[in-house]
């Protein structure tokens, strides 16, 4: 039996996740009391093939949430058992919640007359906590459209059943923030810029001008290597560790030119290594259309630009 519970705070896309999953074969529950889990598995046990049964639960405030906080201690239990457990913990920025709250004009699962929607999302962060802190991946969906976030949990989901490690390098720039789902972060801020030689500033590291100018730069060369050395050295022991999802994040100024150059020369060194290895460069846009068509339904397509 594979299962995957997706928890979180409300207005962080946690039924888009579901109804992603439903569409790959998994049968999906939404707002599933925690303490009705260990009995619908035991059902699930029965039925003729649990072991290709594939199942998403979704968990949070809504059901019974004075018994979410036994979630940590019930993945633990489930996984000790020898089941696929696998737990995604979605969440967004304060301000983006409220925002998608007001443009919906969505309650709230625990406001009421003498709780604000602040302080409801607020409460609903302490409440949630401790499952947060548990989760095998923490999904920040702040800056994601409807469509990248389905690109984002398929590959999270199926990159884990296929029990392989998955590695995405990904380029940011420093001046839009963190990307909080980088499990390792790599500053490129010290190399030389492109951005101040005024024919390579509208450019992009995926430019061919940008890339023989930062190609013939020694401390480029240089940095590349190093984030490549510690990469081999390190990678193979978060495979030994069961792990099956890690982000290479590196950061310059504003994503556009050292970033994305090096983390396109690490992904195309490392694609032939790990299979499944992906390529997001943050700052330059959402993905090609071929790779948009091919996670959306054509009902979606209609909202391209709309966000969760």
């Amino acid at each position: 039996m594979k299962l995957v519970i997706i928890s979180g705070r409300s207005g962080s896309g946690k039924s888009t996740a579901l109804s992603v999953l439903e569409d790959v074969g998994y049968n999906c529950i939404d707002n599933l009391p925690v303490s009705l889990l260990p009995a619908l598995i035991a059902q699930i046990k029965l039925r003729q093939d649990p072991e290709s049964q594939k199942f998403a639960i979704g968990v949070d405030v809504r059901g019974a949430w004075q018994d979410i906080d036994q979630l940590p201690t019930l993945v633990d239990s489930i996984r000790q058992s020898s089941e696929d457990c696998q737990l995604l913990y979605l969440d967004a920025r304060e301000d983006i919640l409220i925002k998608r709250f007001s443009e919906t004009r969505r309650r709230h699962p625990l406001s009421d007359n003498k709780t604000d929607l602040i302080a409801a999302i607020q409460r609903e962060e302490e409440i949630l906590a401790q499952v947060a802190d548990s989760a095998d991946q923490f999904i920040d969906t702040s800056n994601l459209s409807l469509h990248l976030l389905r690109d984002v949990i398929k590959k999270k989901v199926l990159s884990h059943d296929d029990k392989g490690l998955v590695v995405q390098f990904q380029s940011f720039g420093f001046k839009h923030g963190l990307p909080s789902d980088a499990d390792l972060v790599f500053d490129v801020r010290c190399l030389p810029n492109p951005h101040w030689v005024p024919e390579l500033r509208k450019l992009t590291g995926l430019d061919s001008d940008v890339q023989n100018f930062l190609g013939a730069e020694t401390d480029v060369i240089d940095m590349q290597q190093d984030i490549e050395t510690y990469l081999r050295r390190w990678l193979p022991k978060f495979v030994a560790n069961n792990r099956s999802y890690i982000t290479v994040a590196i950061g310059c100024t504003g994503g556009q030119h050292r970033s994305v150059f090096i983390a396109q020369n690490l992904y195309n060194i490392f694609k032939c290594e790990y299979e499944g290895t992906q390529m997001r460069h943050r700052q330059l846009g959402p993905p090609s259309s071929a790779v948009i068509s091919a996670v959306l339904s054509p009902a979606l397509n209609k909202v391209k630009d709309s966000k969760i």
